[in-house]
């Protein structure tokens, strides 16, 4: 009996062993991309409730099925960057990383911001996507905790940042592709940012829609629209607009003037990501041009 119960504990420490090799496995093929393998990337923390690292996975079981749409940005920003998910912008979990990217997160707590405005401060370069009215669809239904938050709750920040968000209403809501010096910005019912005080460290691009903030030693780029992270419908320009805007927000360039004018650096960076993008870019968003 006792020989019995040794064979049955060695059978199922063997199947556990496989099933940890599948799983190692199968993470291994979904973290590290095989055009990035083997490059030294900078890494670029990550946090937000648009599930740009995992997809609209459910859990491990989805992970391994493939039932949960992985989000498309994942492979381009992967494609200059090594990602580290966050869950929690503590101090210590700020300290190691100098870029970092929110995509439309959830409220912060009163420690994360005053986390993240040191670490700005002290040097870091945020991109902040904080999106009044989301507009992107998810397989979760409203007040999932899963589904993207479909209002940025962010003011405590935004106004010790000298900022507001609000809702800008149009006459028409429909996509468009906003103009922002040489980069072409999808949006769909974008926000506004309005300066509060005449000392705020901002200066305001596209008529609100992008707020150029220097911050200490650091700096924040905020945008006032996530359309272009869409999950299941990717915009037309979305490629490039991302990149253009990693470019201009997580690099050591020149800030775009207020007129919305690239510096001569960002100007090539973004042509070259636009050439870089076309091929894979889908039909999508109507540009938005002037009467």
């Amino acid at each position: 009996m006792r020989r019995k119960q040794n064979r049955l504990r060695l059978v199922a420490v063997r199947r556990i062993s496989r099933l940890s090799h599948a799983v190692l496995a199968t993470f291994a093929v979904l973290l590290v991309p095989a055009a990035a393998a083997g490059q030294q990337r900078p890494p670029l923390a990550l946090m937000g409730t648009i599930p740009l690292y995992w997809g609209e996975a459910d859990g491990l079981a989805d992970l391994l099925s493939g039932a949960g749409a992985l989000h498309w940005a994942r492979a381009e920003l992967e494609r200059e960057w090594q990602l580290v998910p966050l869950d929690y912008l503590s101090a210590a979990a700020l300290s190691s990383h100098r870029h970092l990217l929110l995509a439309q997160p959830r409220g912060l707590t009163g420690e994360e911001n005053v986390a993240l405005d040191g670490w700005v401060r002290g040097g870091g370069l945020l991109l902040l996507f904080a999106d009044p009215l989301l507009t992107g669809e998810s397989r979760y239904a409203i007040g999932d905790r899963r589904r993207p938050q479909d209002v940025a709750l962010l003011s405590p920040i935004l106004a010790h940042w000298g900022l507001e968000l609000h809702f800008a209403e149009q006459p028409d809501a429909a996509p468009q592709l906003r103009a922002l010096g040489d980069l072409a910005l999808p949006v769909e019912q974008p926000g506004q940012l309005a300066l509060i005080g005449p000392h705020a460290p901002c200066h305001l691009l596209g008529e609100g829609l992008v707020a150029d903030c220097r911050l200490g030693a650091g700096r924040a780029l905020i945008v006032a629209d996530a359309a272009l992270l869409d999950l299941h419908h990717r915009p037309q320009g979305a490629c490039a607009a991302l990149h253009g805007l990693l470019a201009s927000g997580l690099r050591d360039l020149e800030p775009l003037s207020a007129t919305g004018e690239s510096s001569r650096s960002e100007l090539t960076d973004l042509h070259v990501e636009n050439m870089r993008c076309s091929a894979a870019e889908p039909a999508g968003f109507v540009p938005d041009t002037p009467p």
